[in-house]
Formats: structure tokens, sequence, C-alpha cells
């Protein structure tokens, strides 16, 4: 009995010794890990304008106040198409009624309908604004990040971040008096691309007293983006 006893002893030990191997594995993985982050950033210009205008009137005849502005947005949009590097885009449009002071009874509508102007090119979008503001109001300016600008600076940023991962990887190597690294894994995260910002309607000097065109005067500025690179490595001791 005792030898029995002696005997499933040994075999629970021999069990539990088998069952810790891959939790001793799991733990040998993470042995001289080290998390490290880096980011590196760069200014980078708005080149896209956004212009937005509308129209707005109203009339007791709903069907007349559609037509009447459908004249003014086609007018407006067939003057921007004869402007080359220019997207043209129709934003929103709609109408509602006008009630009495009682608030009960319909006395006309209202109908407003905008259009949106895009451009890396400056000069011509805001000499095309000016234009259009004859018959047009401003709605409000935008800028961003154009596309293509935006994909050459993320590819650029990238390659800087993940050479400053490895460096700083190298540092922390030396530090602890490794031969070498090598890298677990590896996150990579662009910030700081603005989506469009709309300034206000602005305020055209001496409009009233001047028939000409007036050309809104931009300026579109930088922004600041960066990319950060995450992630850990393991340190080969010597």
């Amino acid at each position: 009995m005792h030898t029995l006893r002696r005997s499933a002893a040994l075999l629970a030990l021999s069990v539990g010794t088998v069952a810790s191997l891959p939790a001793l594995a799991v733990d040998e993985l993470h042995y001289n890990q080290i998390s490290l982050r880096a980011e590196v950033s760069q200014e980078v210009a708005r080149d896209l304008m956004i212009v937005t205008l509308y129209t707005e009137e109203q009339n007791t005849d709903p069907a007349k106040l559609a037509a009447d502005v459908s004249t003014t947005m086609n007018k407006a949009l067939a003057q921007a198409k004869q402007v080359k590097d220019i997207t043209l885009r129709q934003g929103s449009r709609n109408s509602y009624p006008i009630y009495d002071t009682k608030g009960q009874k319909i006395t006309g509508w209202r109908e407003r309908a905008e259009l949106r102007l895009e451009s890396s090119d400056f000069a011509a979008l805001s000499k095309l604004t000016g234009e259009l503001l004859t018959d047009l109001k401003m709605g409000g300016m935008d800028f961003a990040i154009a596309t293509p600008t935006r994909k050459a600076s993320e590819d650029a940023l990238l390659k800087e971040a993940v050479t400053a991962f490895k460096a700083r990887a190298q540092l922390a190597t030396d530090a602890l008096g490794g031969k070498s690294y090598k890298i677990v894994n590896l996150n990579l995260n662009s910030n700081g691309y603005p989506q469009p910002y709309m300034r206000g309607p602005m305020m055209m000097k001496a409009a009233a007293m001047d028939s000409a065109p007036v050309t809104p005067e931009v300026e579109a500025g930088t922004s600041q983006v960066s990319m950060t690179a995450d992630g850990a490595i393991e340190v080969l001791m010597p």
C-alpha cells in the first residue's frame, strides 16, 4: 500500500512538471524584452483650398423659388467649369416654410443651395471665388492637406520613425550590455493630418461700394503631423 501511494505521488509530480513546461516556455519568450516608443514629426503645408458658396432666396411660390435657385446655381456651375484644376461639388440644398407670427400659417418658402469648390491652385480659386460672389454668398473657407501630399509625407515619416525606433533599440541594448537585439513587434501610426476646418464667412471690404469682384486673400498655413513607432525588442545577451 505504501509503495502504491509513493508511486502515485511520483506520478502526480511528473505530470505537474510536464504541465508547467509550456508556462515556463511562455515566460522565456518575454525574457529580456523591452517596450519602446519613438516619434518623429514635420510641418506639412495645407495645400488644398476648399470654398463653400451658397445662394439663399425666398418666395411665396415654391416652384418659382426652386427655379430661381436652380438658375443661380447653374450659372455659377457653368462659370466654375471654365476654370482648370478646380473640383466642383454641389453641397446641400434644402427648403423650408416660413410661417406667420403665430406660427400657424405658411406665408412663404425659403431655399438654400450650396456649391463646394476645391483646388490646390489658390490663386485661381481665389479669383473665381471673387467673381462668383457677385451672385453667391461666402459660406466658409477650409484648408486641408491634399491626398498626394499626405501620402508622400506619411511615407517619409514612416522611414524616419523606423530609423528612430532602431536607434532607441540599439541604445537600450547597449545600456543593458547586450550584444544585439531583435524586433518582436512594431506598430506604426500617423497623427495630426487635419480634416478640413471651417473658417467663418469672410468680410469683403468695400464690397458694397465697389462693383468689381473682390478676391479673398488666403493663408492656408501648415499642420504639424507625426508618426509614432511603438513596439518591443528582445535583447540578446552575451
